[in-house]
Protein backbone atom coordinates (compact mmCIF):
# COMPACT_ATOMS: atom_id res chain seq x y z
CA UNK A 1 0.00 0.00 0.00
CA UNK A 2 1.27 3.62 -0.77
CA UNK A 3 0.59 7.01 0.87
CA UNK A 4 1.64 10.36 -0.58
CA UNK A 5 2.96 12.64 2.43
CA UNK A 6 2.74 16.08 2.38
CA UNK A 7 3.84 18.57 5.24
CA UNK A 8 2.23 22.09 5.36
CA UNK A 9 5.32 23.30 7.19
CA UNK A 10 7.87 21.97 4.53
CA UNK A 11 7.89 24.07 1.08
CA UNK A 12 5.92 22.45 -1.50
CA UNK A 13 7.73 20.50 -4.26
CA UNK A 14 9.39 22.46 -6.95
CA UNK A 15 8.46 19.81 -9.46
CA UNK A 16 6.40 16.52 -10.29
CA UNK A 17 6.54 14.72 -7.18
CA UNK A 18 5.40 14.18 -3.28
CA UNK A 19 7.39 15.44 -0.51
CA UNK A 20 7.42 12.31 0.61
CA UNK A 21 5.55 8.47 -0.40
CA UNK A 22 5.05 5.82 2.59
CA UNK A 23 4.94 2.39 1.68
CA UNK A 24 4.51 -0.42 4.03
CA UNK A 25 6.78 1.03 7.29
CA UNK A 26 8.97 2.80 4.98
CA UNK A 27 8.82 6.82 4.14
CA UNK A 28 10.99 7.87 1.13
CA UNK A 29 11.35 11.81 1.91
CA UNK A 30 12.49 13.24 -1.76
CA UNK A 31 15.56 15.39 -1.48
CA UNK A 32 14.90 18.54 0.33
CA UNK A 33 16.35 22.18 -0.43
CA UNK A 34 16.93 24.51 2.20
CA UNK A 35 13.73 26.81 2.02
CA UNK A 36 11.64 27.74 5.11
CA UNK A 37 8.45 26.41 4.37
CA UNK A 38 6.64 29.47 5.48
CA UNK A 39 8.73 32.14 3.97
CA UNK A 40 10.25 30.46 0.89
CA UNK A 41 13.36 32.57 2.27
CA UNK A 42 16.66 30.15 1.61
CA UNK A 43 19.33 30.59 4.20
CA UNK A 44 23.13 31.72 2.36
CA UNK A 45 25.37 29.71 4.51
CA UNK A 46 25.80 26.03 3.74
CA UNK A 47 25.68 25.07 7.61
CA UNK A 48 22.07 27.44 7.83
CA UNK A 49 21.13 25.46 4.43
CA UNK A 50 22.15 21.92 6.05
CA UNK A 51 19.77 23.02 8.95
CA UNK A 52 16.96 24.06 7.34
CA UNK A 53 16.73 21.03 4.86
CA UNK A 54 17.36 18.95 7.76
CA UNK A 55 14.38 20.96 10.01
CA UNK A 56 12.22 20.19 6.56
CA UNK A 57 12.85 16.38 6.44
CA UNK A 58 11.61 16.55 10.22
CA UNK A 59 8.48 18.33 9.39
CA UNK A 60 7.34 15.67 6.88
CA UNK A 61 8.77 13.02 9.43
CA UNK A 62 6.48 14.19 11.65
CA UNK A 63 3.41 14.52 9.11
CA UNK A 64 3.44 10.75 8.55
CA UNK A 65 4.55 9.41 12.30
CA UNK A 66 8.16 8.88 11.91
CA UNK A 67 11.11 10.59 14.00
CA UNK A 68 14.51 11.26 13.24
CA UNK A 69 15.29 7.69 15.06
CA UNK A 70 13.57 5.86 12.52
CA UNK A 71 15.91 7.06 9.46
CA UNK A 72 17.82 4.69 7.72
CA UNK A 73 19.72 5.84 4.72
CA UNK A 74 20.43 9.62 3.80
CA UNK A 75 21.35 11.26 0.71
CA UNK A 76 23.23 14.67 0.66
CA UNK A 77 24.27 16.53 -2.22
CA UNK A 78 26.52 19.35 -2.43
CA UNK A 79 27.09 22.13 -4.80
CA UNK A 80 30.78 21.65 -3.50
CA UNK A 81 32.71 19.30 -1.53
CA UNK A 82 34.33 21.55 0.40
CA UNK A 83 31.31 22.18 2.20
CA UNK A 84 31.39 18.94 3.58
CA UNK A 85 32.95 19.40 7.27
CA UNK A 86 30.72 22.44 7.58
CA UNK A 87 27.61 20.27 6.50
CA UNK A 88 28.93 17.79 8.71
CA UNK A 89 28.98 19.35 11.88
CA UNK A 90 25.19 20.59 11.48
CA UNK A 91 24.40 17.00 10.39
CA UNK A 92 25.85 15.44 13.55
CA UNK A 93 23.38 17.57 15.15
CA UNK A 94 20.19 15.72 13.90
CA UNK A 95 21.88 12.58 14.88
CA UNK A 96 22.65 11.48 18.06
CA UNK A 97 22.14 7.81 18.54
CA UNK A 98 22.20 5.13 15.92
CA UNK A 99 23.20 7.26 12.63
CA UNK A 100 22.07 6.79 9.47
CA UNK A 101 23.93 5.05 6.36
CA UNK A 102 24.63 7.99 4.01
CA UNK A 103 26.15 8.73 0.70
CA UNK A 104 27.70 12.48 0.23
CA UNK A 105 27.86 13.40 -3.42
CA UNK A 106 29.55 16.71 -4.77
CA UNK A 107 26.95 17.95 -7.98
CA UNK A 108 27.44 20.40 -10.65
CA UNK A 109 24.47 22.04 -9.68
CA UNK A 110 21.10 22.54 -7.66
CA UNK A 111 17.65 23.49 -8.06
CA UNK A 112 17.77 27.38 -7.14
CA UNK A 113 21.15 27.64 -6.82
CA UNK A 114 20.62 25.92 -3.31
CA UNK A 115 24.68 24.54 -1.76
CA UNK A 116 22.94 21.10 -0.28
CA UNK A 117 20.02 19.10 -0.58
CA UNK A 118 19.16 16.02 1.59
CA UNK A 119 16.76 12.94 1.09
CA UNK A 120 16.00 10.28 3.64
CA UNK A 121 14.53 6.79 3.69
CA UNK A 122 12.84 6.16 6.86
CA UNK A 123 11.35 2.34 8.40
CA UNK A 124 8.89 1.74 11.64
Amino acid sequence: MKKTIASPLAPKAVGPYSQAVEAGDTLYVSGQLPIDGATGAMPEKVEDQTRQSLVNIGHILSEAGYTYDDIVKTTVLLGSIADFAAMNAVYAEFFKGGKPARVCYQVAALPMGAKVEIDAIAVK
